[in-house]
C-alpha cells in the first residue's frame, strides 16, 4: 500500500524518535473515506491505507465480535506487522478490526474513530463525532461542528474554469441549489422537491438572479423532475450521472454567490459553508421522529448507545441547530468557521505526548 511522507515536522508533533506510523482503514463509504484521508494528510505523519471488505459475519453486533477480524474476507491478508502507532477508522465494521490491530500490537497502537463505533467507547483513544450521531459525552469523545471533508481547491478551480463560460449569460447573483435525496433518515418525494423548487425560484426572483442546480446520486428521478418543473427563473440544472467527469458540483461551490442546501446530510451543508458565502438550509420532516427518553429510561438508553448495543437514529435537527448557533447557516453574514480539523489534529497529537 502506498505511503505518503511529509518532509517537515509540525511544532506540536512528537520530537523523540520517528514520527508515528499511521494506518487508515478504508471502507465502502466515500464520505467516511474522504474524512479519514483528509485527517491523515492534516496530521502530516507517514500513513498507509488498508482497504477492507467484509463477509456476512460483519452483520453480527460489534460487542459480540469484539477485538477480532473474522468478519473480513481476503482483505485480512493486508493486516500484518509491523503494526502502526495509530489507526484511523470510520465505519461500524472497521471498529472490531481496529481493536484487533491494537491487540496484536500489545496495546501500543492508538485508535481514533470517526462517526459511530457501535462498540464500547472506552476501547478507543479518541472518538470524533458530530451532533447528529448522538454519541454520549465522555472524556475521549470530541464533538465537532462539521465533518472533516476537504475539497481540493485545485479541483474546484479546474471545474470552475470549465463551467464559467457556460454560466456567464445567467444573471447574477448565482444561487447554487445543492440537492441530496433519499436516505435512512429522509425521503425526498415529489411534493417536497416541488416545494424546494418553488422556494429556490422565489429566492432567485427576489434578487434578480439565477439558479445553479445540481442533484446527487441519492436524488430520485421523479423528485428531480418535480424540482425542475417548479423553477421558472433563469437556471442551469444538472442531473447527476455516474462517473461524469464534467459534474459541476465543484464549479458551483467555487462560483455561486450563495447557496440553498438540503439538510438530509452533513456533507452538503459543510461544503457550502466552507466557502464562506451565505447558506440557507432547506429542511423537511425526517422519516421517523428522534426518540429522547428521559429519566431512568434515558439513562439506560444512553448506556446501550455507549456500549454499542444500540445505534441511535441520526438527529439532523441537532446538527442544524449547531450550525445555526455558530452562525453558519440561515444568516446573511457567515459566522467564523470552526477549525475542526486543527482541533482534531491537536487531540490526536496529544495522545503521543509522554
Amino acid at each position: 500500500m502506498p505511503t505518503r511522507s511529509w518532509s517537515f515536522v509540525p511544532d506540536s508533533a512528537p520530537r523523540s524518535g520517528d514520527l508515528p506510523r499511521v494506518w487508515v482503514l478504508l471502507g465502502e463509504g466515500a464520505g467516511g473515506n474522504a474524512q479519514m484521508l483528509a485527517l491523515a494528510e492534516a496530521l502530516g505523519w507517514p500513513y498507509e491505507t488498508r482497504q477492507l471488505s467484509w463477509n456476512v459475519l460483519n452483520y453480527l453486533p460489534n460487542p459480540l465480535i469484539g477485538a477480532h477480524r473474522f468478519t473480513l474476507d481476503r482483505s485480512a491478508d493486508a493486516l500484518r506487522p509491523p503494526w502502526p502507532d495509530l489507526v484511523i477508522g470510520a465505519s461500524r465494521r472497521s471498529a472490531p478490526i481496529a481493536r484487533w490491530i491494537k491487540k496484536q500490537s500489545g496495546g501500543r497502537t492508538k485508535l481514533v474513530h470517526l462517526l459511530h463505533t457501535q462498540m464500547p467507547l472506552h476501547y478507543f483513544d479518541l472518538v470524533v463525532a458530530l451532533a447528529q450521531f448522538r454519541v454520549p459525552n465522555a472524556p475521549n469523545v470530541l464533538r465537532n461542528t462539521l465533518p472533516l471533508n476537504v475539497i481540493d481547491p485545485a479541483d474546484q478551480a479546474q471545474a470552475a474554469e470549465r463551467w464559467r463560460a457556460r454560466l456567464e449569460d445567467l444573471p447574477r447573483p448565482w444561487i447554487a441549489v445543492l440537492v441530496g435525496g433519499n436516505s435512512s433518515s429522509y425521503t425526498l418525494d415529489t411534493t417536497t422537491a416541488a416545494r424546494l423548487g418553488r422556494e429556490a425560484d422565489a429566492a432567485a426572483h427576489a434578487v434578480g438572479g439565477s439558479l445553479l442546480v445540481t442533484t446527487s446520486r441519492r436524488t430520485p428521478a421523479a423528485a428531480a423532475d418535480a424540482l425542475a418543473a417548479a423553477i421558472a427563473a433563469p437556471a442551469e440544472i444538472y442531473r447527476w450521472r455516474p462517473d461524469d467527469p464534467d459534474n459541476p458540483y465543484g464549479a458551483f461551490l467555487a462560483l455561486a454567490d450563495r447557496f440553498i442546501v438540503t439538510g438530509d446530510s452533513a456533507s452538503l451543508p459543510a461544503e457550502a459553508v466552507a466557502t464562506g458565502r451565505p447558506v440557507t438550509l432547506f429542511e423537511w420532516p425526517a422519516n421517523k421522529p428522534v426518540r429522547r427518553p428521559k429519566g431512568l429510561a434515558g439513562h439506560l438508553y444512553r448506556g446501550l448507545i455507549y456500549s454499542g448495543w444500540l445505534k441511535p437514529r441520526r438527529d439532523f435537527a441537532a446538527f442544524h441547530d449547531m450550525l445555526r448557533r455558530a452562525g453558519l447557516v440561515d444568516a446573511e453574514t457567515t459566522g467564523t468557521m470552526p477549525d475542526d480539523m486543527a482541533t482534531t489534529v491537536a487531540r490526536i497529537r496529544a495522545l503521543f505526548v509522554n
